[in-house]
């Protein structure tokens, strides 16, 4: 059985009235007090009690990878009010790397999800990691990148050669870049090392550029990690 059909240890939701988000509330104390009015209350999981769960969830999915309906009708009448995740995913748009099933068939309310080619954090994304950190109370985030990552990939022969892509590609890998410079010519090989690298360089800079994450960080309300799913095994390295 997958995972979200035998787990018993579901958080119970604690359904409060709605009210709106006042419009303006930026600062962080704003913000963390406007969660407990988006109609449920935040996930009791800690940072690492988070990870965990997700580690486990990987495991199950790897050694025995099943998808299942698990009561979908009843879980999504429960998440009308509100939704309160316990993670926050920001992973590769690639259609073989579905977080959702990767961590263990996760239901419907778990995970709050950033996905784009490279699983990069751009400006769209870092604002959806702090909602997701302040406002929903989200305790982890992971970088998730994946082997073969055509992203990386296309980065890889642009540090190498100098290629021109199209569009709007060309701009939009410019963030791996670095990763991709900083792995040429290492021991291993380049696409994987800038894999990892460029997951590992995408965490540190949630936490550099968003005062917000980086604070929930300091008081240890939320944790930064990065991880790389292997498509053939599927099983998620989180690096120490």
């Amino acid at each position: 059985m997958c995972q979200s059909c035998i787990d018993k240890d579901r958080r119970n939701f604690m359904l409060r009235s709605a009210a709106g988000l006042a419009a303006g509330a930026l600062a962080l104390g704003g913000w963390q007090s406007q969660s407990r009015a988006a109609g449920v209350m935040p996930t009791s999981l800690d940072p690492d009690a988070a990870l965990a769960k997700l580690k486990e969830g990987n495991a199950n999915f790897a050694k025995s990878p099943e998808l299942c309906a698990n009561a979908l009708d009843k879980r999504r009448s429960d998440l009308v009010e509100g939704q309160a995740p316990w993670a926050t995913i920001l992973s590769c748009a690639d259609s073989r790397v579905p977080p959702e099933l990767v961590f263990g068939g996760l239901n419907l309310g778990e995970l709050f999800i950033c996905r784009n080619a490279g699983n990069i954090a751009d400006t769209d994304v870092l604002g959806t990691i702090e909602y997701g950190a302040a406002v929903l109370g989200s305790p982890l985030v992971v970088v998730l990148g994946h082997s073969s990552c055509g992203a990386v990939k296309a980065a890889c022969e642009v540090a190498k050669t100098g290629a021109v892509l199209p569009g709007f590609i060309a701009p939009m890998i410019d963030s791996i870049l670095p990763a991709a410079r900083a792995e040429m010519g290492k021991e291993g090989d380049f696409v994987a090392n800038t894999i990892r690298e460029s997951a590992r360089m995408t965490a540190e800079r949630v936490v550099r550029l968003s005062g917000i994450v980086r604070q929930l960080v300091e008081e240890k309300k939320v944790k930064v990690v990065f991880a790389v799913y292997d498509l053939d095994s599927g099983k998620v390295d989180f690096p120490a």
